[in-house]
């Protein structure tokens, strides 16, 4: 591992851990999915996540992070909550958005990834809001490239929300690099333009991840200090994922396939193994 101008690039084994991490990752939010039913709490989505990566020789990412220190294994916010919910005893109800943050370390090496729920029945606008958002990630991952620019994936989450909808995009939150700390530069913001920012290197692992709001970007903070929700109480969804790239192509270190199946669709090469 090295940092070039405070950007952290791993080793090809460095990589593997953090794959490692990230399938904890993925296998959790696919057991949280399919958890998520009308009237389970979401402080019991958040208990089963702690098993399974406690079970899976992992550590959350989450659990003391920040300040205050943040109380649980996942991030879980419903409805006009855009993300950083503490889950506890609210009750996940019928036509409910549940969005999911989960982070896993394995030897030290971070994986980070989010989904948005769909509970029993949602109005048709809150699924097309979840459809937009999780395209919206797999446009910017499949925008970057080696030699490329951080912007060239800001672009690619922008273009895809502004020409496919009307939805506000959350600026006051961006994706980051990952790697030996959860958070770590560069920010990856969900506008930009092209060719700006970071050069997208072998060995750069990134974290992107658009929240989409279905009025206007604005959000508050509430009292407990953490969750973040929309001003204007419309619903919010948020996506998200942790790749790198390889001379071969993009590598989705926290999709259980790699992003082979997504990647395969949009285009664009696989990297993984």
């Amino acid at each position: 591992m090295f940092r070039d101008r405070g950007v952290e690039i791993k080793t090809p084994d460095q990589i593997e851990r953090m794959r490692a991490a990230g399938l904890v990752v993925g296998r959790t939010l696919e057991l949280l999915r399919e958890a998520a039913r009308p009237g389970v709490t979401t402080g019991g989505l958040d208990r089963l996540a702690a098993e399974h990566i406690r079970d899976s020789g992992a550590l959350p990412s989450f659990l003391g992070y920040g300040h205050p220190p943040f109380p649980a294994t996942t991030c879980i916010s419903v409805n006009d909550e855009v993300v950083h919910g503490i889950p506890g005893d609210r009750v996940v109800r019928d036509g409910d958005i549940v969005s999911i943050d989960c982070g896993a370390i394995i030897d030290g090496w971070h994986g980070d990834a989010a989904l948005t729920v769909a509970v029993g029945e949602p109005p048709a606008p809150a699924l097309e809001l979840m459809r937009v958002t999780e395209e919206a990630l797999w446009r910017g991952i499949a925008a970057a490239a080696l030699g490329g620019h951080v912007g060239d994936i800001s672009h690619g989450v922008e273009s895809y929300v502004r020409a496919s909808s009307d939805f506000g995009i959350v600026e006051d939150y961006t994706g980051h690099g990952i790697g030996s700390a959860m958070h770590q530069p560069p920010n990856v913001p969900n506008v930009g333009r092209p060719g700006k920012g970071v050069k997208l290197v072998e060995g750069l692992a990134l974290a992107v991840e658009p929240m989409v709001v279905a009025g206007q970007p604005w959000t508050r903070t509430l009292d407990d200090d953490w969750t973040v929700a929309t001003d204007d109480g419309s619903l919010a969804a948020h996506f998200e994922h942790t790749f790198t790239l390889t001379p071969r192509g993009a590598w989705v270190l926290t999709a259980i396939d790699g992003g082979a199946a997504k990647l395969a669709e949009l285009g664009v090469a696989y990297g993984g193994e």
